[in-house]
């Protein structure tokens, strides 16, 4: 190979590998990789109705957990 090919191929894969690296810290930085029970749901939960429920029940939960945090 020439020089020419392998110093594009190493400025190509630099490149990419920023791209990377910035997409993942952007993902960090907005909590894209916060939930941690969706995947234990999709396992639990193999049907339209279980997954309904799960989703009621997440509703409630998270209605609760507001009404706790607001002083009255």
């Amino acid at each position: 190979m020439s020089e020419d090919t392998i110093i594009l191929m190493l400025g190509a894969s630099t490149l990419l590998g920023a791209l990377g690296l910035i997409a993942f810290i952007w993902g960090l930085k907005t909590e894209q990789f916060d939930d941690q029970d969706k995947m234990m749901s999709s396992v639990l939960f193999d049907n339209e109705e279980d997954l309904n429920r799960a989703v009621k029940i997440e509703k409630r939960k998270e209605k609760s957990d507001s009404k706790e945090a607001s002083p009255e």
